[in-house]
């Protein structure tokens, strides 16, 4: 992606390596799954012991810091088609 004048520093950080609208959407649904797969399902379903088996994250620090991030990339692709980038 190339930087014009307008384009803020935190949009061309986000999809700097990003030449195509779809390949943002893809990065983007990867960070929302990945999110999701973050949450502690282990401690959350307690009582079943093969989801805690396949879901091993057991705090919330990887969702806390996944959140902001899926949020700064959604932000950024609407700026970009909000602005005409593409």
């Amino acid at each position: 992606m190339q930087k014009t004048d307008k384009m803020p520093l935190w949009v061309f950080l986000a999809f700097s390596s990003i030449e195509k609208r779809k390949h943002a959407l893809w990065l983007i649904w990867a960070c929302v799954l990945f999110t999701i797969y973050c949450i502690p399902w282990g401690s959350v379903f307690a009582s079943q012991t093969l989801i805690g088996t396949q879901f091993l994250i057991e705090d919330w620090s990887w969702f806390a810091m996944m959140l902001p991030i899926t949020g700064w990339y959604f932000l950024s692709l609407k700026w970009l088609d909000d602005n005409k980038a593409w």
